[in-house]
């Protein structure tokens, strides 16, 4: 049997060629229930790492890792002026402000606070969220089957990505927890050895899961709309902006077209996801709060707090999580399927061949 509708997209792997190549797998056999069961294809480099393999879920996997944990520590001084506007919005009245004071009352190094709680925590969620996207959207694609996967590719982007972010919220959500404590509670504690023992010692294991809720809220919409949002711009940029089809244009042309349409999908992922992200960093911040307490507290206006901060850090921030995690597919030369094309079968079905 031959590849599966995600695995014979990525047989247009354009960095593996002349190299690419396509292994036969097992014909399907019947199961104990008498149900047909499926291998997945082997698409393969010249350094066998075969589409769908664990070898090339643990690349994606460790491309998450890079994407995610190195952005998020780099974006660390602005976020952490973006969580004490939205926690304390009397005296943080503006990011230049905000930086302003906490340069004066922290010092440099004070715009630092909570990095490693956040290079840790966004490690293990990229980690999650990328490798567990790339497993569930084969799995989906093989439960539709070619044709629908084309035809419902949108939906099979919303439902990859909103199940492996569920996962991954509760690898990000003790950091998190951590992270927000010691950006937003002055004196509290400056550093992730001194904050946890802390806040077990105060709250016990809940405190660091006590979140968890909320960032579903917040990263699942977001996710949602990262991973849909840049496919679907991605194929519009080759469709109507780039001037070239992709197989002409060079790896570099090609990582360009990643970094805008990843920074597209940033700024919807950030309206997205804001309102749940003010809940968030004020429920870490408040001991004994509730959800529906704060979101109370906020009001329909204070949900909105630190909105323009939030849009310049995820937009950069997502743009270059899709330029770092396609730079290291493309350096471990995993397979990388071009835009989505319409099915010979489905052009038949459709008459749009003779």
């Amino acid at each position: 049997m031959y590849p599966t509708a995600l695995t014979q997209l990525a047989r247009s792997n354009l960095f593996s060629s002349p190299l690419f190549n396509i292994q036969k797998v097992e014909e399907p056999k019947q199961s104990l229930h008498g149900q047909r069961t499926r291998t997945l294809a082997a698409a393969a480099t010249s350094d066998d790492v075969v589409f769908g393999s664990s070898k090339y879920y643990a690349l994606c996997g460790f491309g998450g890792i890079l994407s995610c944990g190195l952005t998020h520590t780099a974006m660390v001084p602005l976020d952490l002026v973006k969580c004490r506007l939205q926690v304390d919005p009397e005296k943080f009245k503006s990011i230049g402000n905000g930086f302003r004071l906490t340069v004066k009352e922290d010092g440099v190094r004070g715009l630092a606070k909570g990095w490693a709680p956040t290079f840790i925590g966004y490690s293990m969620q990229g980690l999650c969220k990328f490798g567990f996207y790339e497993v569930f959207k084969v799995f989906y694609s093989d439960l539709l089957g070619e044709e629908n996967t084309y035809l419902w590719r949108t939906s099979l982007y919303l439902a990859a990505s909103a199940s492996a972010e569920f996962f991954a919220d509760i690898a990000l959500a003790p950091m998190e927890a951590v992270k927000v404590r010691i950006q937003t509670k002055p004196g509290y504690a400056n550093t992730l050895r001194e904050c946890v023992p802390k806040m077990y010692a105060e709250e016990g294991v809940w405190a660091f899961y006590k979140g968890v809720v909320p960032l579903w809220m917040r990263q699942i919409p977001y996710t949602m709309m990262k991973f849909s949002c840049f496919e679907r711009t991605v194929e519009l940029l080759y469709k109507h902006a780039v001037p070239k089809p992709r197989s002409e244009c060079t790896k570099s042309e090609q990582l360009v077209v990643t970094f805008v349409a990843g920074y597209i999908a940033g700024v919807f992922c950030a309206i997205v996801s804001h309102p749940a992200d003010s809940v968030v960093s004020v429920l870490n911040k408040e001991s004994g709060s509730t959800a529906t307490q704060v979101l109370k507290k906020l009001g329909p206006k204070g949900v909105w707090k630190g909105l323009v901060a939030r849009i310049i850090m995820i937009g950069t921030l997502t743009a270059l999580q899709w330029f770092i995690y396609d730079s290291v597919k493309v350096y471990f030369r995993l397979p990388r399927p071009a835009p989505p094309e319409m099915p010979e079968s489905l052009k038949k079905k459709l008459g749009l061949t003779e």
